[in-house]
């Protein structure tokens, strides 16, 4: 699957992977999750969360369930990811944690779960960045406003849908992790150059 090949090509490149499935809309999974990076690679000095959920069809047409599945994983999912990890960033003095949003985090778009969600994730990383940011420990929202596309894809001119190349947003991902304290970013907005904005 996805996370296995992810970390065959991460240790392919010479660094240090292992592949963690876990549900992170159950707290117990998380844990359990974190426990077992922390035995097998050490102290985590970065977390990031970039799950969501959307389900659901409007007001009339989502059920109770459904909103509550969206937002157990994109909100109390990254709670429960950040209280987790925190300790050892808390420690250490140092660390990071980026938390990927979407335009529904600031503009509410149709998908009552997903945006409700969304802009509860919002809120948390902003309460979390007033409580760790004197701490050394850098919190971030990153808005992912577009399609994200094949690798590649920013240089597709032939497309005709405005995409996000992934490994361009790993690139804006690693600029955060690598900020100066002195000016480090609370949120970063990535839209591909032909995205129409908020349409």
């Amino acid at each position: 699957n996805f996370i296995d090949e992810l970390a065959r090509e991460i240790v392919g490149a010479g660094g240090t992977a292992i592949a963690v499935a876990a549900d992170v809309s159950q707290p117990n999974e998380i844990k359990a999750a974190v426990a077992r990076v922390r035995a097998e690679l050490g102290p985590i000095g970065l977390l990031i969360h970039n799950a969501s959920a959307a389900s659901g069809n409007g007001l009339l047409g989502t059920t109770p369930a459904e909103f509550e599945q969206t937002w157990r994983v994109a909100t109390l999912g990254a709670f429960v990811c950040a209280q987790e990890t925190a300790p050892d960033m808390l420690k250490a003095g140092e660390g990071g944690m980026l938390f990927t949003g979407a335009t529904s985090s600031v503009r509410g778009g149709g998908w009552l779960g997903f945006s409700s969600a969304k802009f509860a994730l919002r809120g948390l990383v902003q309460s979390l960045a007033r409580e760790l940011w004197p701490q050394g420990i850098h919190v971030a929202h990153v808005i992912v406003d577009g399609v994200i596309g094949p690798r590649d894809s920013a240089s597709n001119e032939s497309s005709t849908e405005a995409m996000l190349d992934p490994d361009r947003m790993a690139d804006a991902y690693f600029q955060l992790t690598q900020q100066d304290r002195s000016a480090w970013s609370l949120e970063l907005d990535l839209r591909p150059y032909r995205e129409r904005f908020f349409e």
